[in-house]
């Protein structure tokens, strides 16, 4: 063993060696071929380069020296090209400490059975009036950048459970293809983390639409760790014990604290929400937030889809309908726009088609209003 692997339990030494090729007595060697090709990329600002450092990169691609070194080139490259999310990127930045305050990420204090973290997200927690995505990716980012400093974590990895419950719509409306597309680059092809599984609990119709938008970005890996469960929360625990889950998520741990990592991070600068005041980073949302609110406090039938989440779902849907056309299928109009969404088959007729409608269950509650 060599100091590099410092403070590792037998067991994860061993698992290093089974699951990640790691070899103590070569270690050295691997890392510096990975710090030799620093070279092939000029164009990069490689900012760190110690041991340490570029270990966690190899660990991340099973020592595949050249697969470590593009994650390593590809880590830098996103911070290069993205500059404006990485200004002041600590905990007490305005947008990352609102973050972090109401919850974004939640982080379990227990591993799971396998030794891996546990990140939560409550997504119905996102006031948009008060905190942007771009901040809530921040606050993921330098989470995960404060736990990848654990060697046990860097081997171990991570698992991550997104609840869906009472996200609404509009919120979804706000999730756009570009921010989408700079979540997966974040997180799948320019960060140094085992993920061993996305967890996707009580996800409305429109996340299952959103998540089949985004798949041709997912890698074929990625795609095969994304669990979609639903209200099916018996299948959540067949993969991570119901003793390691807060009650929230059939578990039996108590209700998960929002403040937990947020006050783990933030030290005795942590503040209660009610205490914590909006700055000017996100006035412009501010502005106008008293009047938005009541007006969505009326009730009020929901309008036709906001552009953005229309466009693609229009787009998806179109390919779709191609697809299918082309092997003859025959259950699909050639008018409707929305003639699949995540085999969610639109099987009647809509005001965009000119006629009847013969909705499914999710076309049921909302044709009438997306088709309007």
């Amino acid at each position: 063993m060599t100091h590099l692997q410092a403070g590792l339990s037998p067991e994860t030494i061993e698992k290093a060696r089974l699951e990640l090729n790691e070899n103590p007595d070569i270690l050295h060697q691997d890392i510096q071929q990975v710090r030799d090709m620093i070279i092939t990329r000029p164009d990069i600002g490689f900012l760190r380069t110690d041991d340490a450092f570029i270990l966690r990169f190899l660990r991340a691609r099973k020592f595949h020296q050249t697969e470590a070194f593009r994650l390593l080139a590809q880590y830098f490259q996103y911070r290069q090209l993205n500059l404006d999310m990485f200004k002041n990127f600590k905990a007490d930045d305005p947008g990352i400490k609102r973050a972090l305050t109401d919850g974004f990420p939640g982080v379990l204090e227990n591993r799971d059975h396998c030794g891996r973290k546990i990140l939560l997200l409550f997504a119905a927690n996102w006031d948009q009036s008060r905190n942007s995505f771009i901040d809530i990716l921040r606050a993921i980012l330098l989470s995960l950048e404060v736990l990848i400093e654990d060697q046990e974590l860097q081997i171990n990895g991570f698992i991550l459970i997104i609840d869906w419950s009472n996200f609404s719509f509009k919120q979804a409306s706000k999730l756009t293809p570009s921010i989408l597309k700079l979540a997966i680059e974040g997180l799948q092809d320019s960060f140094p983390a085992r993920f061993g599984g996305v967890h996707f609990v009580n996800q409305p119709w429109y996340i299952h639409a959103l998540y089949t938008l985004i798949k041709p970005f997912l890698k074929d890996k990625t795609r095969k760790r994304i669990f979609l469960h639903g209200n099916n929360l018996n299948s959540l625990h067949q993969l991570i014990h119901p003793e390691c889950l807060p009650s929230e998520f059939g578990g039996t741990l108590p209700p998960y604290d929002m403040g937990t990592w947020a006050r783990t991070l933030l030290g005795p600068d942590y503040s209660d929400e009610n205490e914590y005041t909006h700055t000017s980073y996100n006035a412009m949302h501010v502005k106008h937030a008293s009047s938005n609110l009541e007006r969505e406090a009326s009730p009020k039938p929901m309008k036709r889809l906001v552009l953005p989440l229309k466009s693609a779902l229009i787009w998806l849907s179109e390919q779709v309908w191609r697809k299918s056309h082309r092997k003859g299928s025959s259950g699909l109009k050639r008018g409707c726009n929305l003639a699949n969404v995540d085999g969610a088959l639109h099987s009647g007729l809509c005001s965009w088609c000119g006629g009847r409608k013969e909705a499914s269950r999710w076309n049921r509650n909302y044709l009438s209003d997306y088709c309007a």
